[in-house]
């Protein structure tokens, strides 16, 4: 029996849909008879056949041809002609062949044979296709039970090959290969890692995760890294899978100059996650010290909403972190804190202790905060037609020192109520009042100034009144112009307290309408004073946004506090002026500067940041005028730039640098290379740190990088992808 027809018909039309329909159930029977057993079950389903034409040759043998496609649980087969020997069992299949075992796993081959249920067979000049990205090519290759993979002298590669090329830029060539597709597990048996088609490295046996396993216990791909101080080294991760949801990495690092192992170890819990990061070295710039490093994160989700978060951080000696290029801190840290947010609720607790880096810190380190607790709650609820904030905040600070002064303790708590009412006036002003109180209490020990029980009572008013203007252009762009005066009264009654949490402060178009200026608690804001402020922000289309704002205080009384550096101090206050420019994420400029009456510049700030197809540049400049009481005896003139560049299709440039406008010098700079194709990347960096201090001299260090795409879940940006010519 036979027929020819249109793609996906077992039979050639009959002239009457009685004789279509009578046609196609012969044809169903006969197809279930000459069906093997595997492809009847009720567990799999029912195997379908699609083919141009199909035909019974001598009572047993059932032949498709012609664009044949079958499915069958999860698999899909596409060849040229398949033949089926009913009392073999066997599929004989002529290509080019092509077996779709699932959306990760693909095989293409040239003939082959076939067990009837897909699962077992012997397919000739075959290559197999992992998650659409490895590939491995082999001579033949064997199907082993529908989960298994065996190829016979086999090159694998992630990389495209052209004709004109035929060397990939890097492949495994091994004499036997074995993929376990449940597992997703890969082995190779006498494998030759080749780049550029010269052999670089040899393994008798090797195993790699394939592209769909994001985890799996192995060897990471080595680093090397030379600096001045530690010579060549050379790192070597060994990763390690502690079930499903943990793991841990080893990373051993030798040189010349030190012994250091790295390691890191991660837990996903089903209320939070843990990780943990240490080192521990012997080396030879500092020979009779071990050296060792730890920093631990967990974060825990509690009852109620409440989250617990633990930061900790330990380490040997000052300069270790950045002699191995781990950190550039000055000061360590370790806190625990419990905190909860809700829509009209934060509620925070925390308990902290402090460490510092910096040599010259470290003879009066006992006088220097080790250990604060913090509380703080905030409150707000809608009250009439404005809003009751309530905040409450107690904190304590110790020092190791005894000494009167500088080894002060301090326990304080702060309360702060205060209403606030906004209403639109029929004018299209919008008003806003506000009222409050801050009391707050000390207990001051180690210090004769402040000695004993301290308290203040801080009651304050104020009124804002803007005038929001708004108009559309013809081509679309919107415009909002919004003067704003403030007139607020704070008078302050009770005992000085130690200012411990309010010496540093920042004047900026953030806090130019705030009650006070000061960060924390320990200093208020007081007096009588305007605040006389102009915002304006255009909006075009396209994305452009062009904002720009200012203002000044004025005040009857000086307010102390306030150092000459912070733009605040005095009866009037630096102009203070700020832009943005910006253009969706393209493009983004922003600026502010304070500034007094002759138009000497006090502080400047300016950031570009350049996000184009192929470029982004990142660049910052600060001028800041000496000011002693914020620790800065020296005027601060830096600018800061990271930059990276697609040099070629394949090639990434990088630069970044730190320049001391100032002593005329750079503080630090780096260079990158980066070759990237569809299925490599090779990074060399180089890093100069120009300056030093007491315990940490100038170094330099060159790092070397590889990464395979192919193995693991790593997948690189298609436009790196090469193209073949001709």
């Amino acid at each position: 029996m036979g027929s020819a027809g249109r793609r996906g018909a077992l039979a050639a039309g009959a002239d009457s849909a009685l004789g279509r329909r009578l046609m196609r159930a012969i044809l169903l029977a006969a197809l279930l008879a000459f069906a093997p057993p595997a492809l009847q079950s009720q567990e799999a389903g029912p195997a379908t056949l699609l083919a141009d034409t199909v035909r019974l040759e001598g009572g047993s043998v059932l032949v498709a041809e012609g664009a044949v496609e079958v499915f069958y649980d999860g698999t899909r087969l596409r060849a040229t002609r398949i033949t089926y020997d009913r009392g073999a069992k066997r599929l004989t299949i002529e290509g080019p062949i092509r077996l779709d075992d699932g959306d990760d796993v693909v095989i293409v081959a040239d003939q082959g044979r076939l067990d009837a249920d897909l699962r077992n067979g012997i397919l000739t000049s075959a290559r197999l296709v992992l998650d659409r990205e490895l590939q491995l090519a082999a001579t033949e290759l064997a199907r082993i039970d529908g989960r298994y993979t065996e190829m016979a002298n086999t090159v694998a590669s992630s990389c495209n090959i052209c004709a004109a090329r035929g060397t990939p830029t890097w492949e495994i060539r091994a004499r036997r290969v074995i993929h376990d597709e449940q597992e997703s597990m890969i082995w190779f048996d006498r494998a030759q890692f080749r780049l550029f088609g010269m052999p670089v490295a040899y393994f008798p046996t090797l195993r790699l995760p394939d592209s769909t396993r994001p985890r799996a216990t192995g060897f990471l791909i080595p680093r090397l890294r030379s600096t001045t101080q530690l010579g060549l080294g050379f790192k070597q991760p060994l990763f390690v899978t502690l079930g499903p949801s943990a793991d841990v990495t080893f990373t051993p690092y030798l040189s010349e100059e030190t012994r250091t192992l790295e390691t890191r170890y991660r837990q996903a819990l089903r209320f939070g996650e843990i990780d943990l990061t240490a080192s521990v070295s012997d080396d030879t710039l500092r020979p009779d010290d071990l050296r060792y490093f730890l920093s631990a994160d967990a974060a825990f989700r509690l009852p109620a909403g409440y989250r617990l978060e633990i930061d900790i951080e330990e380490v040997s000696d000052e300069a270790y972190l950045v002699d191995y290029g781990y950190d550039d801190a000055d000061r360590l840290e370790k806190e625990v804190r419990i905190s909860r947010a809700r829509r009209d609720e934060l509620v925070t607790a925390s308990i902290a202790g402090y460490e510092t880096l910096r040599p010259e810190e470290m003879a009066i380190e006992d006088q220097l905060p080790s250990t604060v607790a913090d509380y703080g709650y905030e409150q707000r609820l809608r009250l009439g037609r404005g809003e009751l904030r309530l905040g409450l905040e107690a904190t304590s600070i110790y020092r190791p020192s005894g000494a009167d002064g500088t080894g002060r303790d301090t326990t304080s708590a702060n309360i702060d109520l205060r209403y606030i009412d906004r209403r639109v006036l029929a004018s299209g002003l919008v008003l806003t009042n506000t009222v409050g109180a801050e009391i707050a209490a000390y207990e001051v020990t180690e210090d004769r100034r402040f000695a004993g029980t301290r308290d203040r009572f801080t009651p304050g008013i104020s009124s804002e009144l803007r005038l929001p203007l708004q108009r559309s252009g013809a081509d679309g762009t919107s415009y909002l112009l919004e003067p704003v005066a403030q007139v607020a009264y704070a008078p302050s009654w009770g005992d000085r307290v130690p200012n411990e949490d309010s010496r540093l402060v920042e004047f900026d178009e953030g806090n130019l309408l705030a009650m006070s200026r000061f960060p924390g608690q320990d200093r208020i804001e007081t007096g009588l004073r305007a605040n006389l402020g102009l915002a304006f922000t255009a909006v075009a289309d396209g994305g452009l946004t062009v904002g720009a704002s200012g203002g000044r205080i004025f005040r009857a009384e000086p307010v102390e506090g306030f150092s000459p550096g912070s733009g605040l101090s005095g009866t009037e206050s630096d102009w203070l002026a700020a832009g943005r420019i910006s253009l969706g994420e393209t493009y983004e400029f922003t600026a502010r500067a304070l500034f007094d009456d002759s138009l000497d510049i006090r502080k400047n700030e300016s950031r570009l940041a350049v996000r184009g197809e192929g470029v982004t540049f990142e660049g910052a400049y600060v001028w800041l005028d000496a000011d002693p009481r914020e620790n800065r005896t020296l005027d601060l003139n830096e600018f800061v730039a990271d930059t990276s560049m697609r040099l070629s299709r394949h090639v990434i440039g990088s630069l970044g640098a730190r320049y001391d406008l100032e002593a005329d010098r750079a503080a630090e700079a780096g260079l990158g290379l980066e070759y990237r194709t569809e299925c490599i990347s090779i990074a060399a960096g180089l890093t100069r740190r120009f300056t030093g201090t007491a315990g940490v001299e100038p170094s330099t260090s060159f790092s070397l990088g590889l990464e395979l795409a192919g193995f693991g879940s790593d997948r690189f940006d298609d436009t790196y992808r090469s193209t073949c010519k001709g």
